[in-house]
């Protein structure tokens, strides 16, 4: 299986911040990275020159939505995930198991895997750890994922340590399992908000070994400081020289102090969803177009972004468009939303690579937590 694909090319010398590259079948992703979420074969309402344009390097797309419709199995007679969805960079494929273990009543988890009803039909399916590696290795991406149980952030330790513990017993049959050497197959780390737990799901799971390690069951409803507490802990305990992945992470100031733990690759729906319900990103704080003072603001959303939407239309016309429900304001705010987060990770990674990542970090926590009319451009 390929190993050592991690490249990393700079620390910070005043955080934990890193500069890297990790080298995959279809292309080097220059970490930090932020990988837009394309659920079901495409992020919604881009096309894939509209991600080029917008500097993507690398998307993800999910295991259980694609398992179930259209099938694995059609997507891989298509030539796999990239040619099925036009896409010619890198692509992460998560396990699954979140959307699974989201179903509630609708699941039952045993040792060998998780018995669930689909959604679409009510029809009943297994997933287990074999399974997973398998449709992943059908749909084809370059990063696949092991499959984990992901507990409610509210379940009690002895749940927690039971299902990190089944979690690691996952992770050696989807190794096991996984013979595609194009592919590479991270583990994940599990354990709740105990840091004990913690400590030894990332010590076992390093002894089983793989070539980049997730921190899973975080974003998931708990107190944000709880977050921050825990990737703190955790992420310095992974391997030096293999990436960190931080999964289902999450708001700009997230972003930034996941980095500033360690943290190398994260993906989110958020500046997706946010843009459909109207919520924009800006180099001067956060933006709710449905504000009244925007119906007739005839100036960019953000004069500092050089994105399409801000590059050839006013506040006032992307207040229209979301007001009439359009599709092409869902597009627009979309590539706007997703320009910013690329940008926002490109300027963190020269911030690292010429020393002044702590306070491109401020600013960006102080321009989110406070609004102040203060430019990202201008911190990196």
């Amino acid at each position: 299986m390929a190993q050592n694909k991690f490249r990393l090319i700079k620390e910070d010398e005043k955080t934990c911040a890193r500069l890297g590259q990790l080298r995959t079948a279809h292309g080097v992703v220059n970490t930090p990275i932020f990988m837009p979420v394309g659920t079901r074969a495409t992020v919604k309402t881009c096309s894939p020159r509209d991600l080029i344009e917008m500097g993507v390097e690398i998307i993800l797309g999910n295991t259980y939505h694609l398992y179930l419709r259209p099938g694995h199995q059609v997507i891989q007679r298509a030539g796999g995930l990239h040619k099925f969805m036009g896409w010619k960079k890198p692509i992460l494929t998560d396990s699954g198991g979140f959307q699974v273990f989201s179903l509630g009543e609708r699941r039952k988890i045993t040792e060998s895997g998780v018995e669930f009803q689909s959604g679409i039909d009510g029809s009943k399916h297994m997933i287990s750890p074999e399974r997973a590696i398998e449709i992943q290795n059908a749909l084809g991406a370059d990063v696949i994922m092991a499959f984990d149980e992901c507990p409610a952030h509210t379940t009690d330790r002895e749940y927690i340590e039971n299902s990190m513990k089944m979690t690691l017993r996952w992770a050696k049959r989807c190794k096991e399992t996984h013979k595609n050497a194009n592919q590479l197959l991270f583990g994940i780390v599990q354990g709740g908000f105990f840091n004990d737990l913690r400590k030894e799901s990332v010590e076992r799971t390093v002894e089983i070994g793989f070539p980049g390690y997730a921190i899973g069951g975080l974003s998931v409803g708990e107190e944000k400081e709880l977050m921050y507490q825990t990737t703190a802990y955790t992420a310095p305990l992974l391997p030096k020289e293999k990436p960190r992945y931080l999964m289902g992470v999450g708001t700009p100031q997230d972003l930034i102090y996941s980095v500033s733990c360690g943290i190398d690759m994260f993906d989110c729906v958020m500046p997706t969803r946010n843009a459909r319900n109207g919520t924009l990103f800006t180099s001067f704080g956060t933006v709710k177009i449905r504000n009244a003072k925007y119906r007739s603001d005839f100036t960019p959303l953000d004069p500092n972004c050089n994105c399409y939407t801000c590059q050839n239309f006013t506040s006032a016309y992307l207040r229209h468009l979301d007001s009439e429900n359009e599709m092409l304001g869902h597009r627009l705010k979309t590539v706007h939303n997703l320009y910013f987060y690329i940008s926002l990770m490109r300027g963190i990674r020269q911030s690292i690579k010429i020393g002044t990542f702590s306070k491109l970090k401020n600013d960006i926590l102080m321009l989110f937590q406070t609004g102040q009319n203060r430019s990202v451009a201008d911190s990196s």
